[in-house]
């Protein structure tokens, strides 16, 4: 049998293991993907450090990824060999109910369709994947770029559109990471006036390079009354990983304005004044659909959002990772395969 190389978690808390498996065969309803390139993200570490429950091990992260397909299963239709694909979080529908169908895969307690978590992704050269989990690549959009997309893009660009927030509204992007810098790039493209939001005056040149009408620097300033005095925010995208600062800013919102979270934190201490005061509330967000992760392509190519990458190749996945869980990652990490 052909082999292929992968990445592989031994166990919850195990060390990364470079193996060499036989390369997967594609069954009933599921296609083969020769993977060009996956991006790294902080919830690989759901994998690595065994963080949910009904995780089989040994198993292969990675959800951002982007590639070919290289072999069609029983069944499979709509899709051939040779079509660029993207794959994220959502690994599939298994049909018991809504939770996968609406992209909220981690609301299933079998949670038996989600890449790189229940199933294998794309620390490896090839991987099985669903057909009804792929989004299409757009043409003009290399494998690198697009990997990231599959989950910090469609995390950022899915909260945005679906936020309630209208063009010409007060949007504050919170943090300029990993998912702020692709947040303040949609804001701004979807039409909102948009506030970006960091510690310190060097991140300036950065918010406003990326579209942002507004900086605030939270380090020199009270982030919730600088949003006041711009007339309130309708949404705060929030990025960051700091409870007690996402608790900070929430006084910063407008009438019936919302905070919502999409960065993982600690539990949040928060004044329940002012939610009542204003109608103010928060709201949690998570990933999307294939089609989701599509769009979020297809809008990135149309306006020119693109992920700020460090590219690693395939044998330095652990220091991809290590970078971005460390936070040193300028803003994304992307594994790209050799041989592709």
């Amino acid at each position: 049998m052909a082999k292929m190389r992968a990445i592989q978690v031994p166990k919850a808390k195990g060390e990364f293991e470079f193996v060499e498996r036989e390369i997967p065969t594609a069954g009933p309803g599921e296609v083969r993907i020769k993977v060009q390139a996956c991006g790294v993200c902080h919830s690989d570490s759901v994998t690595k450090e065994g963080l949910f429950p009904n995780i089989e091990y040994p198993r292969v992260p990675g959800h951002e990824v982007v590639g070919v397909i290289d072999a069609l299963g029983p069944n499979v239709v709509g899709r051939k060999v040779g079509e660029r694909i993207g794959v994220g979080w959502h690994g599939g529908n298994c049909g018991y109910c809504d939770s996968c169908r609406t992209g909220d895969a981690f609301a299933c307690e079998n949670m038996t369709v989600v890449t790189g978590l229940t199933r294998d992704g794309g620390y490896a050269e090839y991987m099985l994947a669903r057909a009804e989990a792929l989004a299409l690549v757009p043409e003009d959009l290399n494998a690198t770029d697009a990997a990231p997309l599959m989950c910090a893009g469609v995390t950022t660009f899915n909260a945005l559109r679906n936020s309630g927030a209208r063009p010409g509204d007060l949007v504050a992007v919170f943090g300029l990471g990993g998912l702020g810098h692709l947040g303040v790039q949609y804001a701004a493209k979807l039409g909102f006036r948009t506030v970006g939001i960091a510690r310190g005056k060097d991140k300036e040149p950065l918010a406003k390079q990326l579209g942002a009408n507004h900086y605030i620097d939270n380090a020199a300033e009270d982030a919730a009354g600088a949003l006041m005095k711009l007339g309130g925010a309708k949404v705060i995208l929030a990025t960051v990983t700091d409870a007690q600062a996402m608790a900070s800013v929430i006084g910063g919102l407008g009438t019936r304005g919302t905070l919502l979270v999409i960065g993982a934190v600690r539990p949040m201490e928060i004044n329940p004044i002012h939610l009542l005061l204003g109608s103010r509330s928060i709201k949690g967000w998570y990933s999307g659909t294939s089609i989701d992760s599509q769009q979020t392509m297809q809008f990135s190519e149309l306006e020119g959002v693109k992920s700020m990458n460090e590219i690693f190749p395939f044998e330095r996945a652990p220091e991809a990772y290590e970078r971005m869980m460390s936070g040193k990652a300028r803003f994304r990490a992307v594994i790209t395969m050799a041989s592709s």
